[in-house]
This record gives structure tokens, C-alpha cells and sequence, in this order.
């Protein structure tokens, strides 16, 4: 599994290169936007270990005092869970602002002392600290070692950069790291850093992208673990990139604190993670349809576009405005055209929701009210020297609000009522590395700073917290404004526990396949990074997509988690194609309306998923590994994704492919989504995929609810469920309702159903049990569609009979009766859905 590094192919660092993409100009494709410079650890700092003078015991784990005027903190948040602190002696350890929970009830553990090794044990893991020279190693509770230090070089401080060193085996994979570039999900081999960099049309070879998330996962001898490197400066991680021997991580600045967590399941780890740094909310069921945008859009073309989606009866909920809405660029500012009441008074009754984008940088104008009254409460990122910070962005020269003031946060909340009272829905943060074109590498320069007395920061230690901070005022902003309502708010740029937050796409993309191809390994590691609500420009945003491409492309959108059609400016564009499912011919519309009514028809399950997203934090979109950890196969799959739980894509993302294998892991059998064929996992099938097929396999036992399809998400009730189900023993499902809008769930007004139908001798048997009974429901009957089935005899519950009729339409509009199509062998059956019966079909007509 080892791959080379990239490193000496994947810099882009030169003040040539990046002086090419200063301008508001559409940049050169090939001079991608790249931060100052990597600073390399000097290797002869790093083999100066320390060593352990002195050992105190703590509630919640050890002090220990090292030379070199250091001291080291190993504290138990968890059974399964370590903090691991190297700092100066008497400074405090820290907690970033992506931490949700700092306070932690220490667990049960015990505390052993010998000459040269310091051990910790609770029931999971057991931490041994040596200490000549001082490391650290993770075990679990079998003794196995999960991770160790790497004894050459250990962990420390090389001048202010701290650094860890850890061993590998050759075997060992790694996933995470949020957003990255390339066509691989397993890491292993690759030199990674984050510096959140404006990377507009980023290649599969880009070092720094738009987000810096420092977690990652290592899986080792089938049993997973993970590591948060708390640390907001420009970060590395060298992933066996050097030797197969050992990989380490480190920062240019800052203090030593990484966190390790223990599996030995992969969700295991996930869920403790997004314990530390916070579960995504619930979100609206709106946001979870697919949404239309262009940067150029005039407010005519808006209407059209949104009128021209309800004639030809593609699903579409939400409409974005972009840039182009405001009034010369000033951010809460609405242009004329924009403004128009006609424009969203028609918008609205065509039951459209609408996101506007919204970017940091405040025109330097004024008499402009945003400029005033920050300039008034002193708002603005200050200069080394006192001064504001001024740059160049869309609006010119442009002042920064300082994110990092509680105070500027609620006062950025406050004036989001200037969108809302317009009718916007959502926000939509840009810009928000915060992207400077005239500054150095496309930033404020790195002295630039935040904060005041002790909370002052310069900006190289603050530019990864950046659009973390604005996320946040933004959030609450929503919340203030439409306090009963599931905020919804969108961003480019994160750090470690944004998915609190806000949604995240991985900006500005390019109409080429090999970033479809990219879109998938990148998603899985965003999602294997604690945000699972993460989604692409569907057809690419800078250039211009062929209708084949855009074919293929919106395939694989409509199953992303957040699901965008969204595309650069004509200005931009050689080809001045639009990007609409119509803009390509027929054929690629009936291709783009199937698979976009696939996903509302998916609605209930991808709603569900999400539910489990926002309590367990796993992802929507997963890489096969996630599940399949045990199988060594599904490690190094970049070009297949589980869509929740149960079902498989394996979508075609090369130019003219019309074919392709897929592997089918292990442990399960799948079932052809399409045709019924069955096959058993751990092995490789090859299947034909021409331009209106995407590969789809679902595990035997599965149960997926699915709905009517609508033309937006709550057009219609819901009043009858289909539970499409592939029996083999048994198959159950857990189904979750609320009203998809409100906070009233935090209420209890939520309802949680267990559905199983099992196979019983010559009957099948369904049954319900109502966990949660508080939302009041229009849910009616559910129809159980049995694939695969051989013809009932007979269909009872209780004394009821259930009647038969001919078709499916009668079957879902019919409480107790039932249907069998021959031709595909599957039967329909409506269940009333407050029955307290078992519903006993039996087979052999």
C-alpha cells in the first residue's frame, strides 16, 4: 500500500507563481494559489530527546517534569481516550476553539511505577510513558500495541515547532486530514499540510486546500485509533512519506497537544472525536434536496432557472444567490435587481428556498454602515503597528472584522437580519480564509493580528480559525433571527469542529474527470474528519463540463450529502455552456431528472442517515473501509462509496468508460439495485455501465424507506413509507420522524419506529415497535416491497385478511392489501401503520 511521496511535485510556494493570482483576473489554471514556503524540522534538533526527571500523580492521569524546562501532561479524558501535553514548565495547557468539550469525568484507572516506564491502565487502553528518553505507547487491553512514539526522534519542540514522531509498519493505513487533494483515500505516503489557502481550480496534486482538519485515523492490524493534533498554525504531516519506518506531524508554531483515541472500530473512534469537537446538528430537510447556482446569474436568469426546474419537473429546492446581489460588493447590502420583491415573491411561490453568499472582507467606504460602525467599535484586524489591516478584495480595498472578539461575532450576527428580512433561508460563507488578493500568497500577511492583551494573536496562528470563528457568528446569527428554525449555513473554510456549524463544500473545483474522480476519496476523508454534510460543485466550478462528463458527474451528485449544481462566471469560460440539467440535450436531462428523483424518492433513508450523522457523527457519503475494516481489501477503494449505511455506488468517473469492475466486500450479499442479481461479497465483479447507468448494490437484509418523489422536499406529506426490503433472515430498520424544520425534536417531538421483517419457516413476519411517540405524525400505512419474492398464499394480521389488487398504485392507496408483479418477482404490501398486529405473509400460491 505504500505510495511515493508527492511532495517534491506537489508545491506550489513561489511568490512567481502565486503573484499570478492576486488580481480579481481569472487565474491561470495551471498557478494554483499556494501559501509561503514549508518549514522544514531540523533533524538534528529532533534527535535531542528529553527525559524524565520527576512524576507526580493527577486526578485524571500524570505531570511530568522533563528537561529542557519542559513538562508533560498525560491526561485520561476517557477509558478510551488520552490528552498528551508537552509545553513550558508552568504554562497552561490549551484547548483550541474546535474543542466543544474541555471537561471530561476522569475514568478508572491505575497507576504503576518502575525504574524506567510510567503506566497508566483503565479498561480499554493502557498508556506506557518511558522515560529515558521520554515516550510515549498505546495499548489496548490484550496488551497488542496500537501506537507508539518513534525512539529516534520522539516528540518535542524544535525552537518553537512542535512535533511528534511515530512508528508504523508498512501494513498501516491512514485516513482523514479533511480536505485533500488527489485521487487516493488511503494517505499513506503522502506529505500533507494545512494552511487554509483560496486554491481557486485546484489540481489532484495541490498541497493546501480551503480547510485545515489535524485528525486523522490509523488502522492497523484491522483495529482503528485516531490522533487531533490541537494546533491552529500551518500544520504537516509526513505519512510514511520518508521511510516505511516511522510518520510524524508538526506545526510552525504553537504548543504541543494532540489527543489519541482508541477503536478498535473506526465509527468508534469517529463518534469520540466528534465527542471532543462537537456533532453537526440536525439539519433541515431542505437543505438535504439539490440546490441550483451560478456565479453571474442575473436576478431574471435566477427566476428563469427556478420556473424552467418546476416546468420540466425536476426536483430542486433551493436557489443561490452569489456575489453578484449585492450592492458592489458590500457585504449585507442588496442590489436593486436582487432585491426586487416580484423576484422573490415569485421565487417563494414557487416554493423555492434561498441561500445567499455572504463574504468577510468590508469595503473600505465611508458613510457605508458596516465599515462605520466597525471602524466605530474598533472591529477590524489590526496591523503590527495599531493600524487596520487593509486589502484588496471584491469590493477593493477592504477592511477584515477580528472573528476572534466575541463582540464583533454578535454584532456580524446581529446585521444577518438584513438577509433574513429579504426572505434568504441560508448563508453561504466565502472567502473566508480569508482570501486578500494583493496580499502575500493570497492572504493577510502573516504579522497581521487578532485580539487584544492577552488574547492577541497574530494572524499565522489565528488564518486556520478564521472561517471557524465567522461560521460561528453566522450560526448564531441564524439562530437569533429564526430562533424555532434548523439553521442552515454553508462554508469553504474550516478547522476542526466547524461541523458544529456549518456545511462545507470543497470550493472551487474544475470541469475535468479527474476531479470527479477526486470528489470521492476527498469526501470520505472530510467525512472520516467529523463533517459528514459535504458535497462538490457538481459538473465543476471553474471551466466548463461536456454533456458526458456532466452526465457522470451528476450521477455521483445526487447522492452527495450536500448536493449543489454550481458553476463558474461566462467570463471564465471559454465555452459559455450553462450547467443546468437541460443545458446538454435531452438525453442528459432524462439522466440528470432519473437520478434526481432517485434522491428525493431516497429522502426518508438519506433524512435518517443524517440523523445518525448528527448523534454518532459517521459519515453520509463513506468510504468502503469505513464498514469493511476488517476486510484489507476496501482499504485502498477510491472509486466506490457506501451511501449510508446499506447501499453501494460505484460510479463511472473516467471519459468514455461504458464498463467497470467493482469490488464487492466481504461478510455481505449484494444485491444489483438495478437488476436483482445476487452475489457474494469478497470478490470482484465486472459490470457494464453505459452513460445512463450508475452501478448500485444493496446488502441482502437491507431495508431502505423510501417515499413519492416531489418536486421539492415538502411538497407532500408524508403519509405512506415504502419500505423497500431485500430479504434473506432477517432485516430491520430503525425509522426516525420529526418535522424536518424546527428545533422541536430537542423537545421530544420526535418519533422512532423499529420496523423487522423476518423470515420465519414458510412465512415471512413484519412487525413494528414505537420507541418514541411525541411528533404527531400524518404517516398512514407503510408499503413493505419484498424483492425477490416468491407469491404469497396468503397475507393476515390477526383475523384481518389481507385483500389483493392489481397494481402497485392501488396497493399504496389501499390499507391491508397487497400486490405481486410477476415480472419482477416482488410483492407489495400496505400496512396500516398504527397496527399492532403481526403481519404474517405466507408463501406458496
Amino acid at each position: 500500500m505504500y505510495k511515493p511521496s508527492k511532495r517534491l511535485t506537489r508545491l506550489f510556494a513561489t511568490t512567481a507563481i502565486a503573484a499570478t493570482v492576486f488580481t480579481a483576473a481569472a487565474p491561470n489554471v495551471l498557478a494554483v494559489t499556494q501559501p509561503h514556503p514549508d518549514q522544514e524540522l531540523n533533524q538534528e534538533n529532533v534527535k535531542k530527546q528529553m527525559e524524565v526527571q520527576s512524576v507526580e500523580q493527577l486526578e485524571d492521569g500524570v505531570k511530568l517534569t522533563l528537561t529542557d524546562q519542559k513538562e508533560a501532561y498525560i491526561r485520561l479524558f476517557a477509558e478510551d481516550m488520552a490528552k498528551v501535553s508537552i509545553l513550558e514548565q508552568g504554562e497552561e495547557e490549551y484547548f483550541s476553539e474546535g474543542i466543544a468539550k474541555k471537561e471530561w469525568d476522569a475514568p478508572s484507572f491505575d497507576v504503576e511505577e518502575d525504574e524506567n516506564v510510567v503506566t497508566l491502565s483503565t479498561d480499554e487502553i493502557t498508556v506506557k510513558i518511558k522515560k529515558q528518553p521520554f515516550g510515549v505507547k498505546f495499548l489496548d487491553k490484550e496488551g497488542n500495541v496500537i501506537n507508539e512514539d518513534y525512539m529516534q526522534n520522539g516528540a518535542g519542540y524544535d525552537e518553537d515547532k512542535p512535533y511528534v514522531y511515530k512508528k508504523t509498519n508498512k501494513d498501516e493505513a491512514f485516513y482523514g486530514f479533511g480536505e485533500q487533494a488527489g485521487l487516493n483515500v488511503n494517505q499513506r505516503g503522502e506529505s500533507i499540510g494545512m494552511f487554509n489557502t483560496d486554491a481557486y481550480a485546484y489540481q489532484t496534486d495541490t498541497k493546501y486546500l480551503y480547510t485545515s482538519i489535524p485528525f486523522f485515523m490509523g488502522l492497523k492490524n484491522d483495529k482503528a485509533y485516531g490522533i487531533f493534533f490541537d494546533n491552529t498554525n500551518r500544520s504537516y504531516f509526513e505519512m510514511a512519506s520518508e521511510s516505511d519506518d516511522y510518520y510524524y506531524f508538526y506545526a510552525d508554531d504553537g504548543k504541543l497537544t494532540y489527543y489519541f483515541m482508541y477503536g478498535p472500530e473506526i465509527q468508534d473512534v469517529l463518534d469520540r472525536y466528534t465527542e471532543l469537537t462537537g456533532k453537526m446538528e440536525k439539519p433541515a430537510k431542505w437543505t438535504l434536496g439539490l440546490h441550483q447556482s451560478k456565479w453571474g446569474y442575473t436576478a431574471e436568469e435566477i427566476e428563469s432557472v427556478a420556473k424552467t426546474y418546476r416546468e420540466k419537473e425536476i426536483p430542486l429546492d433551493t436557489m443561490h444567490f452569489d456575489i453578484d446581489y449585492m450592492d458592489e460588493y458590500r457585504v449585507y447590502t442588496w442590489a436593486d435587481d436582487y432585491a426586487s420583491e416580484e423576484l422573490h415573491n415569485n421565487l417563494d411561490s414557487m416554493n423555492f428556498h434561498k441561500i445567499a453568499i455572504n463574504d468577510p472582507a468590508v469595503k473600505k467606504d465611508p458613510g457605508y454602515f458596516m465599515y462605520d460602525e466597525g471602524t466605530a467599535n474598533d472591529y477590524w484586524a489590526k496591523n503590527p503597528d495599531g493600524t487596520n489591516f487593509v486589502g484588496e478584495v471584491w469590493p477593493g480595498d477592504s477592511v477584515f472584522p477580528d472573528f476572534s472578539k466575541e463582540e464583533v461575532r454578535n454584532w456580524w450576527a446581529d446585521h444577518s437580519e438584513i438577509l433574513y428580512d429579504q426572505g434568504i433561508d441560508g448563508i453561504w460563507n466565502d472567502m473566508n480564509e480569508p482570501a486578500v488578493f494583493d496580499g502575500p500568497y493570497h492572504t493577510a500577511p502573516l504579522d497581521v493580528t487578532f485580539g487584544e492583551g492577552e488574547t492577541k494573536r497574530t494572524h499565522a496562528e489565528y488564518h486556520n480559525l478564521y472561517g471557524h470563528d465567522e461560521a460561528e457568528a453566522t450560526y448564531e446569527g441564524a439562530l437569533q433571527h429564526n430562533p424555532e428554525e434548523r439553521p442552515f449555513v454553508l462554508t469553504r473554510d474550516m478547522y476542526a469542529g466547524t461541523q458544529r456549524y456549518a456545511a462545507l463544500w470543497t470550493g472551487d473545483n474544475v470541469s475535468q474527470w479527474d476531479h470527479l474522480q477526486m470528489s470521492i476519496p476527498m469526501n470520505a476523508n472530510v467525512g472520516l474528519s467529523g463533517q459528514p454534510f459535504v458535497g462538490n460543485d457538481i459538473g465543476g466550478f471553474a471551466d466548463r463540463p461536456d454533456a458526458e462528463m456532466y452526465a457522470r458527474w451528476i450521477e455521483v451528485g445526487a447522492f452527495l450529502p450536500f448536493s449543489r449544481v454550481h458553476y463558474d462566471s461566462d467570463s471564465k469560460a471559454a465555452v459559455k455552456q450553462g450547467q443546468e440539467p437541460w443545458a446538454f440535450g435531452q438525453e442528459v436531462e432524462d439522466i440528470s431528472k432519473k437520478y434526481i428523483e432517485m434522491r428525493y424518492k431516497l429522502m426518508p433513508y438519506l433524512y435518517n442517515t443524517f440523523v445518525e450523522a448528527a448523534e454518532t457523527g459517521s459519515p453520509v457519503q463513506q468510504p468502503l473501509v469505513y464498514q469493511f475494516q476488517e476486510d484489507e481489501n476496501t482499504y485502498d477503494i477510491s472509486d466506490q462509496f457506501m451511501f449510508g449505511e446499506e447501499m453501494m455506488l460505484a460510479p463511472v468517473v473516467k471519459e468514455g468508460q461504458t464498463e467497470r469492475d467493482v469490488y464487492l466486500p466481504k461478510g455481505e450479499t449484494w444485491v444489483d439495485y438495478w437488476t436483482g442479481d445476487e452475489y457474494q461479497g469478497g470478490q470482484t465483479i465486472h459490470t457494464a455501465a453505459e452513460l445512463d447507468h450508475l452501478p448500485i448494490y444493496v446488502k441482502k437484509d437491507a431495508m431502505i424507506p423510501t417515499r413519492e418523489v416531489q418536486q421539492y422536499t415538502d411538497e407532500l406529506p408524508l403519509e405512506n413509507l415504502v419500505l423497500d426490503t431485500y430479504l434473506a433472515e432477517e432485516a430491520s430498520y430503525s425509522f426516525y420522524e420529526d418535522d424536518g424544520a424546527t428545533i422541536d425534536y430537542k423537545d421530544g417531538e420526535y418519533n422512532i419506529t423499529n420496523l423487522n421483517v423476518v423470515r420465519k419457516g414458510k412465512h415471512i413476519e413484519f412487525t413494528q415497535e414505537k420507541e418514541a411517540t411525541g411528533y404527531d405524525s400524518e404517516l398512514d400505512s407503510y408499503t413493505l416491497k419484498l424483492n425477490n419474492e416468491k407469491a404469497p398464499k396468503k397475507i393476515k394480521a390477526a383475523r384481518a385478511k389481507y385483500a389483493e389488487v392489481s397494481s402497485v398504485e392501488e396497493v399504496k392507496a389501499q390499507q391491508e392489501t397487497y400486490f405481486y408483479d410477476e415480472e419482477t418477482s416482488t410483492l407489495y404490501v400496505n400496512v396500516p401503520a398504527d397496527t399492532r398486529h403481526k403481519v404474517k405473509i405466507f408463501s406458496g400460491k
